[in-house]
């Protein structure tokens, strides 16, 4: 709501980092349903708040597909591609069988709603050919977000809609 820093007033920034915050509470209600993601901070012990940290969900979600233990994901599910995959989920309903991984499959799919950083891709590159060489990874996303644009886009009126220059 500024021209320039001459038309910034002290009410027009607290209401500008009030929607910040407001965003930040409305995406952590959201991840709140989830029993696996459900958070980005592991807030340490007690006797030990130095080992604090911050793991990014992209992370989270990466390392659990390429997890070699392979226990049942939470709050990932497999979208079944053939028939093996079909009639393996639909006998599971009847019958102890193992639902298909979504790190079965030597291709793997992230899709990014709202945008993913190039940092974040090589993340994920890294990660994967670590963990489960020999899959191909594709990240796709609706936007790439550089430093700039994710500050900007905290401070979008309308975050949702797309770029229409890309």
């Amino acid at each position: 709501g500024c021209d320039s820093s001459l038309s910034l007033t002290s009410q027009k920034a607290t209401d500008a980092v009030d929607g910040i915050f407001r965003s930040l509470r409305d995406i952590a209600r959201v991840r709140t349903h989830m029993k696996q993601f459900n958070s980005i901070h592991n807030p340490g012990s007690n006797t030990h708040q130095a080992s604090a940290s911050y793991k990014p969900l992209l992370k989270q979600v990466v390392e659990e597909i390429c997890n070699p233990d392979r226990p049942d994901p939470v709050d990932i599910e497999h979208i079944s591609s053939g028939l093996t995959d079909l009639l393996k989920t639909g006998f599971s309903m009847f019958m102890k069988v193992n639902r298909p991984h979504p790190g079965d499959h030597p291709l793997l799919i992230i899709f990014m709603v709202g945008g993913v950083s190039v940092s974040e891709v090589k993340m994920v590159k890294d990660l994967v050919a670590t963990r489960k060489p020999g899959t191909q990874v594709i990240v796709l996303s609706s936007v790439l977000l550089t430093p700039h644009s994710a500050v900007e886009l905290l401070f979008a009126p309308d975050r949702l809609q797309l770029d229409a220059r890309i």
